[in-house]
């Protein structure tokens, strides 16, 4: 779960960081009343959605007084948002973050993050910070720096000064540096993130260190424990079927293909979806499941699929083991019959009841094919929405 930049700020600061000071705007009826709490000359307006690159896409303005401030305001609420992140429909802007401006000096790049490869937490400190970070990866890897670090209760001085070493920082910003990478581990531990992103990081020209960014991810599996966090959420920059899929405890992601997947396990969905683009077609989404699906559970999972109006044809792949494949075939009836399907539909069943849920759908009637193995599938189903 992603949350907003005012929000990541605002948990930032609880935990001790140096954050610029801002106010969140959700309407501009707003502006005259939240502005008094800011002590500047001169604003920054921030669009909030979940996406980078807001910058270059005319999300983020420096302006020298309220009546421009105001006057952009207007411009950027309800503004179709189009970034590198968002794709080619973007984002509309719903709520506006506005805070004092900075005198930058230099500008860094800050994360810290989970990393599942070697099961550690891993910081990453870059001297190039900005809007360009992704350009230095790609060109200039060696001036990105990753020091990796056993999970435990919080991090030590030695670790600490291995992160902050590319920055050279000065005795009194080494402090604040200290503080800052103490509060981003302990909001990592405590609050279950997987990613805190700073960038940038910046000095001002009074030397003072400030968080000028943030982004932060969640555990959705964590959610449960850390209410606070999940109340953070916004139902209006998540996709609307994703929302839907997590009513029903399913596991879907909604991608740019064609070909709508259902599957049981996620190492399955992902063969799956490859060995769909083997064979020239691109998936539609991600979705599984899980180990133990009641029909309820399949339908809905097949109701979710047909709502994607790219889906031009749909591959069920069940492994049954805990599953019965019986009982998905039960799902996949009522949801065809109660959506009256009209796209081509290929499903391959293996393991506990398989023959008789393939006897169920032969028997239903509707024009269902059957597969024998997943390379059988996925050149069935290919071949059926060509």
């Amino acid at each position: 779960m992603n949350i907003h930049e005012h929000q990541a700020k605002e948990l930032l600061k609880k935990f001790g960081a140096p954050v610029s000071k801002g106010v969140v705007i959700f309407s501009l009826n707003e502006i005259d009343e939240k502005i008094k709490q800011l002590n500047s000359e001169e604003f920054v307006l921030k669009a909030q959605i979940h996406a980078g690159g807001r910058g270059k896409g005319g999300g983020i303005k420096l302006v020298k007084n309220l009546k421009e401030l105001k006057a952009e305001a207007t411009k950027m609420f309800g503004m179709n948002l189009v970034t590198n992140q968002t794709g080619r429909e973007g984002k509309e802007v719903k709520r506006l973050y506005v805070e004092e401006a900075s005198d930058i000096s230099k500008e860094f790049y800050l994360s810290c993050l989970v990393d599942r490869a070697s099961s550690k937490i891993a910081f990453i400190s870059s001297t190039e910070g900005g809007m360009d970070i992704e350009k230095v990866a790609s060109e200039t890897p060696e001036k990105i720096i990753t020091n990796k670090i056993e999970f435990k209760n919080e991090v030590n001085d030695d670790e600490i000064e291995k992160i902050i070493k590319p920055f050279s920082f000065n005795s009194e910003q080494n402090l604040t540096a200290q503080k800052l990478i103490r509060a981003l581990y302990k909001i990592l531990i405590e609050k279950d993130a997987t990613l805190i992103e700073i960038n940038p990081l910046i000095i001002t020209k009074d030397k003072r260190i400030i968080c000028l960014d943030a982004k932060m991810n969640f555990d959705d599996n964590a959610l449960f424990r850390i209410p606070e966090i999940y109340q953070l959420r916004d139902l209006n920059e998540e996709d609307p079927t994703e929302i839907e899929a997590s009513k029903h405890d399913l596991a879907y992601i909604k991608l740019n293909g064609s070909i709508g997947c259902m599957v049981n396990g996620a190492g399955l969905a992902m063969a799956t979806m490859d060995i769909i683009k083997l064979y020239g077609e691109e998936p539609a989404n991600f979705l599984d499941v899980g180990g133990g699906a009641s029909k309820e559970k399949v339908s809905a999972a097949f109701k979710l699929i047909l709502l994607d109006k790219n889906v031009k044809g749909i591959l069920i792949n069940i492994f049954g083991g805990i599953m019965r494949c019986d009982i998905i075939a039960q799902g996949v009836l009522e949801a065809a019959k109660e959506t009256n399907l009209s796209v081509p539909l290929v499903v391959r069943l293996a393991g506990t009841n398989f023959k008789e849920g393939k006897e169920i759908l032969d028997k239903s009637g509707l024009k269902i094919l059957s597969a024998t193995d997943l390379n059988d599938a996925a050149k069935k189903i290919v071949e059926a929405i060509k």
